[in-house]
């Protein structure tokens, strides 16, 4: 078996986006690619409605915890590609990992920004959800 891509997801507190896109990353292509994901922070817990947008669509991170970046750098963890999801000012702040191919920056709005009722933070995270899967699918087109 030829070995998967490695990439790291990061965003700042690591409990919406990043999870978001490694979560998504693995359901579509885990045969190719084997994506993590840590934030600058570990944060307290995972955003609900980035779980509950991921369950709707049949994946399952309920289980997962945050972790930090620094935890993986500093573990000697490898990647081919880090893919910072957070805007630009917290995507300056990652390390540079040892023997990256490429550090991507594809920003999208943090879902613990949102506001409105439940229902209209739901759809808005289903949108950042189907955003973050069309680039996804785009990016693996792109290198592959």
């Amino acid at each position: 078996m030829r070995n998967r891509i490695r990439v790291l997801f990061v965003c700042g507190k690591n409990t919406a986006r990043s999870q978001m896109g490694e979560a998504l990353l693995n359901a579509i292509a885990g045969d190719r690619f084997e994506a993590e994901s840590a934030g600058l922070e570990a944060g307290d817990s995972l955003n609900p409605f980035v779980v509950e947008v991921l369950q709707e669509i049949g994946i399952d991170i309920s289980a997962k915890k945050t972790k930090k970046i620094m935890d993986l750098y500093e573990s000697g963890k490898t990647y081919d590609y880090v893919i910072a999801v957070c805007d630009a000012a917290q995507a300056e702040l990652c390390p540079v990992f040892p023997g990256v191919k490429k550090q991507l920056h594809w920003p999208f709005p943090d879902p613990a920004s949102f506001e409105g009722t439940r229902k209209e933070k739901l759809q808005r995270t289903r949108e950042i959800r189907e955003e973050m899967k069309a680039k996804i699918e785009e990016w693996m087109r792109e290198i592959t």
